[in-house]
């Protein structure tokens, strides 16, 4: 995935316009830009018939264009929306292309990033619909109910905020941490039974979370050895977060902003500040505390290095309890205004999913179909029996990583990325945005350009394989094979423009002959 040389990423030293020697000066990428904007628009538009839609709609559902919601106009809907993430993909593609030949800096991405996200905070929501959760689990504890003992259908107020919870955790307790059930508390406080203006508080609070992610990036790439374009185009303008952390939302982002900052800040010597961070992005959703560990080899190996490697270790593991102690018993203190340790138990309802994009499900389901050929026997023992495996691989991955680490440094926070990555993969459920949680360290390590065009494929795989409505699409597969698809063409074009000579096609061979100017050569960046 990553490599400790920049061999696939580097580029010769730019000249004085900022090109690399041989190549014309730069223009910025207006057209990329658009193109992914105009995308993003018709996500927008088209998720009011075709997303994660009000069961009530107060703006469509009895006026002139509700018909948009239903049969044809749903279908038609949903071409849009897939259209538009075409587009968005396009564009993105495109701009990563740019950002490996050394033509794109940093701020244009940013600029497209933040254009293509522009259009998805007044959008419904997309591929998913755990916003409303979140809405219904903030609105338990404005109204005195404990979101860790009882689901969202126990509230007899704000009953289209209740209504709109799926119906999978409608009587499931809340997996979140207690700082953010207050976030979404406060929310509700303010926008009330409006589940629209609930939804786009929501993507607004979580904004602060991309925006600590936009302040250690940099720096996170300056210690790691990426290159910032390459970083921010990975971690910023992704499909993953544009449509899935923005267009979603999910409370992922604001947890990835405490726990990048809190890397930064372990890389800087600053190891209080950095155990404090990371604890209170667990305090967001508990995934954050894998990281804690490699947090502690980091500072242990900052002490002095007269001392055994063992001696250090209990220096930085001793105050790093304490903080972390403290930290963790105020943060819920202050949320709940009880000690309520109800979230670690309500961890299990997420598990209810089960789909064969967690490695240990899907392997479950397969020796299932396979055994269920001769006998008739429950799925369930399978799929539980390969969990309770898995477990115990994590552990071991887990507990190797963690080990890998213990001279610190860059290496910790590598082994880290791995680590969360191993979480999402072999912990139920895997669902697609968890991916970033490693995505998101890993984007601030050098990278290859074969690795990246598997990173593109990925991307459009993980937003793809749910349906805009946020239901699952993982047993349809005819659709799936067509996910697979367009994820290797998406690869494909990163590596190389048009790879299967359709634009050469369209255009004719006398055109071509002529030398018509291509997107590459008549929009630098």
């Amino acid at each position: 995935m990553v490599t400790s040389t920049d061999s696939g990423t580097g580029a010769a030293a730019p000249n004085a316009s900022g090109a690399p020697p041989g190549q014309p000066p730069s223009r910025f990428p207006y057209r990329t830009i658009a193109l992914g904007t105009v995308g993003s628009t018709l996500l927008m538009l088209a998720a009011l018939g075709a997303g994660g839609i009000l069961i009530r709609d107060p703006v469509l559902g009895h006026g002139p264009l509700s018909w948009i919601r239903y049969g044809h106009g749903q279908a038609l809907a949903t071409a849009l929306l897939y259209l538009g993430f075409a587009l968005v993909v396009w564009a993105w593609v495109r701009l990563g292309r740019y950002v490996l030949a050394g033509r794109v800096g940093t701020r244009p991405v940013l600029v497209a990033a933040a254009c293509w996200m522009a259009p998805l905070l007044v959008s419904p929501p997309l591929f998913t619909r755990d916003v409303f959760s979140y809405l219904g689990q903030g609105a338990q504890l404005l109204h005195g109910l404990d979101p860790y003992a009882d689901g969202p259908t126990e509230l007899d107020v704000l009953p289209d905020v209740v209504l709109n919870v799926h119906s999978l955790w409608q009587t499931t307790p809340a997996p979140y941490g207690p700082l953010f059930l207050f976030v979404a508390q406060g929310v509700v406080a303010v926008t009330g039974n409006n589940v629209i203006a609930g939804v786009i508080g929501t993507r607004l609070v979580l904004l602060v979370g991309l925006a600590m992610m936009l302040w250690a990036l940099p720096r996170l790439t300056r210690h790691l050895g990426g290159r910032l374009p390459v970083t921010t185009w990975l971690a910023v303008a992704s499909p993953m977060t544009v449509i899935h952390l923005v267009g979603g939302p999910h409370n992922d982002l604001l947890m990835l902003g405490f726990l990048t900052v809190g890397v930064v800040a372990a890389l800087e010597r600053w190891h209080a500040v950095a155990i404090a961070l990371v604890t209170v992005g667990m305090l967001i959703k508990p995934t954050a505390a894998v990281a804690l560990p490699f947090l502690v080899w980091v500072w242990a190996n900052h002490l002095p290095a007269e001392r055994s490697l063992t001696r250090r270790f209990w220096r930085a593991v001793l105050p790093a309890l304490g903080i972390f102690a403290v930290v963790f018993v105020a943060g819920t203190w202050l949320s709940l205004r009880s000690f309520n340790l109800g979230w670690i138990t309500g961890l299990q309802a997420p598990t209810l999913i089960a789909n064969w994009l967690n490695f240990p499900t899907g392997i479950g389901d397969i020796v299932y179909n396979v055994v269920h050929l001769v006998v008739d026997v429950p799925s369930s023992p399978f799929v539980t029996v390969a969990r309770f495996l898995a477990f115990g691989l994590l552990a071991v991955v887990a507990v190797r990583q963690w080990w890998l680490s213990r001279h610190g440094g860059n290496e910790a926070i590598f082994r880290m990325a791995v680590t969360l990555l191993a979480v999402a993969l072999l912990a139920p459920p895997t669902l697609p945005w968890y991916l970033t949680w490693g995505f998101v360290i890993a984007s601030a390590f050098p990278w290859r350009r074969a690795h990246l065009a598997v990173v593109v494929a990925v991307s459009v795989f993980l937003v793809l394989v749910y349906y805009p409505t946020g239901e699952q699409a993982m047993y349809d597969w005819w659709f799936i094979a067509g996910v697979v698809a367009a994820s290797a063409y998406a690869a494909a074009a990163f590596l190389r423009p048009d790879p299967l000579g359709l634009v050469a096609a369209w255009r004719g061979p006398a055109e071509a002959a002529a030398g018509k100017p291509t997107e590459e050569s008549t929009e630098r960046a």
